[in-house]
């Protein structure tokens, strides 16, 4: 079985991080360092290392694998356009690039995900729900098979497609 997660950033949706059978995949290549003074509250100094090594460095609108390649692609965007660049979540995840490209973006991420996988593949979907609601980015996807919401207060959703012959 062949998978690609093409936005795994600091890969942490994986259990295990290095499996053979996945590509990780990002736009990044970078280590990032953010450095918390210490403050009345929190008395110390505080610092946090984010690494992205993908395997391949890659766009998820324009990715360098042929068609039918995969049989799994599991894709967690950027689903922020709202955040500062400084914030934690921009530095793990990355951002989308504007409240007026985002649905362009995601519709050639989804694009490129259906392209790469094989029919009868499986495309798991990760989406948190913060500055643009599910149904908005659903309405660029193909149709999907089923999805959960994650605990009784969380934003995130998980989605499944299969592309069926």
């Amino acid at each position: 079985m062949r998978i690609l997660d093409p936005t795994a950033s600091v890969r942490s949706i994986w259990f295990e991080k290095d499996r053979p059978e996945v590509i990780y995949g990002d736009l990044r290549v970078e280590k990032i360092i953010m450095e918390y003074p210490a403050t009345k509250e929190r008395k110390y100094e505080r610092k946090r290392i984010f690494e992205i090594l993908p395997d391949v460095q890659m766009d998820y609108t324009s990715m360098p694998f042929p068609d039918g390649t995969f049989d799994m692609v599991v894709w967690d965007p950027p689903h922020l356009y709202k955040i500062g660049t400084s914030s934690i979540l921009a530095a793990r995840y990355g951002k989308l690039p504007g409240f007026d490209t985002w649905k362009d973006n995601i519709r050639g991420g989804f694009d490129e995900c259906w392209r790469v996988l094989k029919i009868n593949g499986t495309l798991i979907f990760k989406w948190a729900v913060r500055d643009i609601s599910l149904k908005e980015v659903l309405d660029l996807a193909p149709p999907p098979l089923f999805g959960h919401k994650t605990g009784s207060n969380s934003q995130t959703r998980w989605i499944t497609f299969v592309k069926f012959e």
